[in-house]
């Protein structure tokens, strides 16, 4: 500021001298000779004060916008997010790659060694391919971990080796369905290679469409992530514990895909029972709305039964953590292994029959007897 006015000033006074000057010019032109060059040096001289104090006064003026993002920043709490990595974009990962870049972000993926499936959903989101996760840890403010739950924890030893190669503190937030014990090995993975961690439990579907749904955060420093939120994700921060989001996703997902697997076991051994119509009636006066509900949800469950078998396994040990019983879970992890080693089970989200009805899934699994019944082995995570 005092650079600018001193600046301003000088000028006024060069101006004034110079018109003196050059009406003594016209009244006595003898005095030509004498003042050809000084006003050309003046002049010049004029010029390279004008280049220098322009240099100087917007580097004092980008020191100061930086000193202030600085001090804003430390008076807030909160980093600035622009940059944001994803792994892996996958039905749930798109949709919400999506709803940030909406935000403005620039959202960034890793598509070395994934699938066709994966590339094309990557593809077709606009989302910018670094190739590796060690590029993404080293470009991204934020990297979300939004993956099949089995495959978290090994994402997070990936980025950690990524982290301690680039020397940066990458926000590594994991978005998966995994128990708050393993959430809390997670963390100690990522904050021992220097990065810093947040926890996340995503409750709801894919927000494509109309579709809303709810992201929780918690950990030092959750509010951060408010950055990420719109109309269709929306951000609850819940807490400064480590774990307390996967802790309630935990308790969600054992509500809503545990009864979800009870339903179709059951439903499954009426068919092959014999009895299914005269329990389907029986249903259909007294638990007419949860019945419905039930059927509703088959047709959209079997693409995604190879990923629900960890999470299920995940609420296991959460709960006996809790000191209840883990059985119950590891019976619904069996269902959704057998559901994940059909054909059904082979399809995805995009290429599932659309017009396929939840009476039609029944029907269809009923008919099955493959090695991998609902207490057998299924196939590996894909």
């Amino acid at each position: 500021m005092f650079l600018n006015c001193a600046y301003l000033a000088w000028v006024n006074q060069m101006q004034q001298f110079e018109k003196a000057e050059w009406r003594s010019l016209k009244e006595h032109p003898e005095l030509n000779e004498k003042w050809v060059q000084e006003p050309i040096a003046m002049e010049q001289n004029r010029r390279g004060f004008l280049q220098v104090a322009g240099i100087a006064a917007a580097t004092l003026t980008l020191d100061g916008l930086r000193t202030a993002a600085r001090a804003a920043s430390e008076a807030t709490g909160k980093m600035k997010i622009e940059n944001v990595g994803l792994m892996s974009p996958g039905d749930m990962g798109q949709a919400i790659a999506m709803q940030i870049k909406a935000k403005g972000l620039n959202v960034y993926t890793a598509l070395e060694q994934r699938s066709a499936r994966t590339r094309a959903l990557a593809r077709e989101a606009g989302l910018i391919d670094v190739g590796t996760v060690a590029r993404l840890v080293a470009e991204c403010d934020v990297v979300l971990s939004i993956m099949n739950p089995g495959a978290a924890l090994d994402f997070a030893r990936e980025a950690a080796d990524a982290l301690r190669a680039n020397g940066r503190r990458t926000l590594i937030v994991d978005c998966n369905a995994i128990a708050p014990d393993t959430v809390h090995v997670i963390a100690g993975v990522v904050e021992q290679a220097g990065g810093r961690f947040l926890d996340a439990g995503i409750i709801g579907p894919p927000p494509r469409g109309k579709a809303r749904t709810n992201m929780y955060v918690s950990g030092p420093g959750a509010a951060d992530l408010e950055q990420l939120a719109g109309p269709q994700l929306v951000v609850h921060v819940i807490g400064e514990g480590i774990a307390d989001a996967s802790a309630l996703k935990m308790c969600y997902g054992a509500l809503n895909k545990g009864t979800q697997a009870l339903w179709l076991e059951v439903l499954i051994a009426a068919q092959r029972l014999g009895i299914a119509d005269i329990l389907e009636q029986q249903l259909q006066q007294s638990q007419a709305e949860r019945y419905s509900w039930a059927l509703s949800q088959f047709p959209i469950l079997t693409p995604k039964a190879y990923r629900w078998v960890p999470e299920m396994l995940e609420i296991s040990k959460t709960l006996g953590a809790a000191g209840v019983t883990p059985k119950v879970f590891q019976g619904a992890a069996d269902i959704y292994r057998f559901v994940a080693s059909t054909p059904l089970g082979k399809e995805t989200p995009e290429n599932r029959d659309k017009a396929r009805e939840g009476k039609d899934v029944v029907r269809l699994l009923a008919q099955e007897r493959s090695e991998a019944g609902p207490s057998g082995a299924g196939p590996e995570s894909r």
